[in-house]
């Protein structure tokens, strides 16, 4: 319940107490919960995200900004499974963009890839490596996860099969 913490607003009987037991405290009604304070969009050459924060990310209110930025483009991004430096480089074009994408990682830690299926997703960390406009053509985005799958080898010492 850490993120309710300061946000939870309860009907509190007695004015002249500040403090109060647990078993108390359960019997009082909650009539509401204020908003989270909203996290700022560090910008796409920025975002780098751990496995709880990408979860935290596609889910909660206060990640508003993020989830609307990560819907308006595709792009190349990379997962490091920073146990042992083990690097994935995929993409996100044609309809599914960046958000898409990674709501998948989110909910089921691997994304439907072979090699991180049998990995522990909490040790992951996600970032772009480059982003695009959606009307840029599938060939171009192809080009650029290539050209990022050699230039970091991940093909050969990483977690990419193709």
């Amino acid at each position: 319940m850490a993120d309710l913490r300061n946000r939870l607003v309860i009907g509190w009987r007695s004015p002249r107490s500040w403090r109060m037991n647990a078993s108390t405290a359960a019997t009082y009604p909650v009539t509401g919960i204020a908003d989270a304070e909203p996290v700022q969009f560090p910008g796409f050459d920025r975002l780098i995200a751990n496995y709880a924060q990408l979860q935290a990310i596609t889910r909660e209110h206060r990640y508003a900004s993020w989830r609307t930025a990560l819907s308006s483009v595709v792009g190349i991004y990379l997962i490091t499974d920073t146990r042992d430096g083990r690097q994935y480089v995929g993409k996100a074009d044609g309809e599914e963009n960046i958000r898409q994408r990674w709501t998948t990682y989110a909910s089921n830690g691997h994304g439907s890839n072979v090699e991180l299926r049998g990995l522990d997703p909490t040790s992951f960390q996600f970032s772009l490596l480059r982003v695009f406009d959606p009307a840029t053509p599938t060939r171009e985005i192809d080009a650029a996860e290539s050209h990022f799958k050699v230039a970091l080898g991940t093909r050969r010492h990483g977690l990419n099969r193709n």
